[in-house]
């Protein structure tokens, strides 16, 4: 009887294993059904949490080759590798998607979930942001641009920012501004006077009224055939641009005088930003850190690479001395006025703080 018992108990086991093999029972699961994701292993053996699937669309306007353009195109492809394809951010460059007008509103009511835009379209929104076009109130150092960008001058930006909806992701540097022009070699202030300079925002405009200059307001790609029909004398921008623009052609004196620090900005929705999992915020804003400090590397080295280009072009190269400097500044106390009534008891606490950045 013993033997019989035996036979058919390894008989049925036999059966069990024979039809879990041809699907005829259900394999064992782990976790809860419907639940979270389940873990995948690393190449160390340890379980790490899948990231939640989304596509994050991402606008700009400058043109690819801009060294802003490349760290950014490269953010969302490091955000993509890194969750390994689960967060896609599908970039749109150059204005395919929108353009600098409509970024702003784009972002602020979901439009699009992530932009760059300039700094000085972002001050019609948050005044407290034109401090960056407030002439001489940055430091002509990078390194202490960078430092007043990663500590509280930055972080009080971008609480007014997120206040009207929109997180400030990263600051991307553009570089230094300086004049271009057909007439004359401008020196000083007073050489301004009569001049017709194309602006790139409010607070500029006034301190070009305060050198005697005409300011003209037009869009970036305008410029060059404003300078070559002569409706224009001259434009302010960074040397970047002058060179992708080719204002040599146009243009045949150069100014470095590094009066504002022009920025651009990488942010998001701010309602998008707080629905989405902590797990991909924090690679977002890791990488966007990585992005930021890169940028402002190129920033230095662009500066330096393009106005040297433009001197081989052609262009008669003025570099003003530190000891003048005094004297631009004094001229263009108008547009330090202009920036405190716009942007009130924030922005004068902004400027005497970014005054003793060391």
């Amino acid at each position: 009887m013993k033997k019989k018992w035996i036979g058919m108990l390894t008989t049925v086991g036999l059966l069990g294993s024979l039809l879990a093999g041809c699907g005829g029972a259900p394999a064992a699961q782990s976790g809860t059904s419907g639940g979270a994701p389940q873990a995948n292993t690393g190449s160390g053996g340890a379980a790490t949490e899948e990231y939640e699937k989304a596509t994050i669309r991402l606008a700009y306007n400058l043109p690819q080759d801009h060294h802003i353009s490349k760290g950014i195109e490269d953010f969302a492809k490091k955000v993509e590798e890194r969750s390994g394809g689960n967060v896609k951010i599908q970039v749109y460059p150059a204005g395919q998607l929108l353009s600098d007008k409509e970024m702003n509103q784009a972002i602020l009511t979901g439009g699009v979930e992530m932009g760059v835009n300039s700094s000085t379209l972002w001050a019609s929104v948050v005044p407290a942001m034109g401090i960056f076009d407030v002439p001489y109130a940055i430091p002509t150092s990078y390194e202490l641009a960078g430092k007043a960008l990663s500590g509280s001058v930055g972080d009080k930006l971008k609480a007014e920012m997120e206040k009207k909806g929109a997180k400030v992701l990263l600051f991307a540097d553009y570089g230094y501004a300086q004049f271009a022009n057909s007439a004359r070699p401008l020196k000083m202030p007073a050489d301004f006077q009569g001049l017709k300079i194309r602006s790139i925002g409010h607070i500029p405009s006034v301190m070009i009224q305060a050198y005697g200059a005409a300011p003209v307001f037009m869009g970036a790609g305008e410029v060059y055939m404003a300078l070559q029909r002569k409706t224009i004398d001259g434009a302010t921008s960074g040397t970047t641009a002058m060179v992708q623009r080719k204002y040599d052609e146009v243009s045949k004196y150069l100014t470095i005088s590094n009066y504002a620090y022009l920025e651009f900005v990488l942010a998001v929705n701010k309602k998008y930003w707080d629905n989405l999992p902590a797990k991909t915020q924090e690679l977002i804003n890791t990488t966007a850190k990585e992005t930021e400090e890169w940028i402002r590397q190129q920033a230095e080295q662009e500066d330096k690479a393009t106005a040297e280009q433009l001197k081989e072009k052609g262009m008669e190269v003025y570099v003003v001395p530190e000891a003048d400097l005094a004297a631009w500044k004094e001229a263009a106390k108008p547009a330090w006025d202009e920036y405190v009534k716009t942007a009130g008891d924030l922005g004068k606490e902004l400027l005497e703080e970014i005054q003793n950045i060391q």
